[in-house]
């Protein structure tokens, strides 16, 4: 049986010390590693015929405004079809030059994972066969996940509660 103990023991073999911050969430496997790693340890974990984590489930990106240097994160999230085990693991990269290597050699369902991860993100997947908008319009100049404006307007009278029936308490 493949326990998330073994995964890690594999892992610090193969990489040492590159890989950080270590958890189990919910008892999935999670840790970091540095980007430019991020096809090594991807290949590491495909190809090891222990780990066989053969199957991207899903890659996105998650804006950390406040981490200077390491404002957005790219998640992925692989699955051992075999022994039916899950983890993941990130790669941070900074806003100002968010490149980050593709996956889609290795996981060909990565190409419309990191299309869309660019098309609301920004981050450039270096290498990737045909990285561009895949539900914004070509036109649009920012990255609408991006945790750089406001959720709404706080003054609009519209989304006042009694507008919905949830005030007023008669």
């Amino acid at each position: 049986m493949l326990t998330n103990e073994h995964i890690k023991n594999r892992l610090i073999e193969k990489f040492g010390d590159s890989l950080t911050n270590f958890s189990e969430p919910y008892g999935m496997l999670t840790f970091e590693a540095p980007k430019e790693l991020n096809l090594k340890v991807l290949k590491f974990l495909y190809e090891d015929a222990d780990l066989k984590f053969q199957f991207l489930t899903d890659l996105q990106a998650v804006h950390y405004p406040n981490d200077k240097g390491r404002e957005l994160a790219v998640v992925y999230h692989l699955h051992n079809l075999t022994d039916n085990v899950r983890i993941r693991f990130k790669v941070f990269t900074s806003i100002e030059q968010p490149d980050v290597f593709t996956a889609t050699k290795l996981y060909t369902s990565a190409n419309w994972m990191e299309r869309e991860t660019y098309d609301f993100f920004g981050v450039n997947f270096v290498g990737h066969p045909d990285l561009r908008r895949i539900l914004n319009v070509d036109e649009m100049d920012y990255f609408p996940m991006r945790k750089e404006f406001p959720l709404e307007d706080q003054t609009r009278v519209d989304k006042d509660d009694e507008m919905f029936g949830r005030g007023g308490g008669n």
